[in-house]
């Protein structure tokens, strides 16, 4: 049965540049973001996202993020890919830590969570198994 983590994470950094842009207002960008994170998860984390925004103000995005730091007690990193929407209830994101992408005490971690971010510090609970534990 997974174990169940409770953390919130704080963006530090945000560096978003369009690379195309339609006359609609519409446009495509990429955004290299830094957070923090508190909780059962402590670390840090840097993450790239593309997003299509459209004139309306809403956006789709899918990213890649690395975090480092501690789960449980358990040191290492791992990495997460993103599905997400933003509009006017906030920044929505369903994702998933890539199998395979854990290190050293956190490798054969495997989970899952989703948010919603309406403020500077996101609430992100999720479920993770680290596999191979005993």
């Amino acid at each position: 049965m997974p174990d169940q983590a409770q953390c919130t994470f704080k963006i530090t950094g945000w560096d978003e540049k369009p690379y195309k842009e339609f006359e609609d207002g519409a446009k495509l960008t990429r955004a290299q973001i830094s957070q923090t994170y508190e909780g059962d998860l402590v670390g840090e984390s840097t993450v790239e996202f593309l997003m299509s925004h459209a004139a309306d103000k809403t956006a789709h995005f899918i990213g890649f993020e690395h975090v480092t730091g501690s789960l449980a007690g358990k040191t290492g990193s791992f990495i997460i890919q993103h599905v997400g929407t933003y509009g006017s209830t906030g920044a929505q994101s369903n994702w998933k830590i890539l199998p395979d992408s854990g290190t050293d005490a956190l490798i054969g971690i495997t989970g899952q969570g989703s948010y919603t971010a309406t403020s500077e510090t996101v609430s992100m609970p999720f479920s993770y198994t680290l596999h191979g534990e005993s």
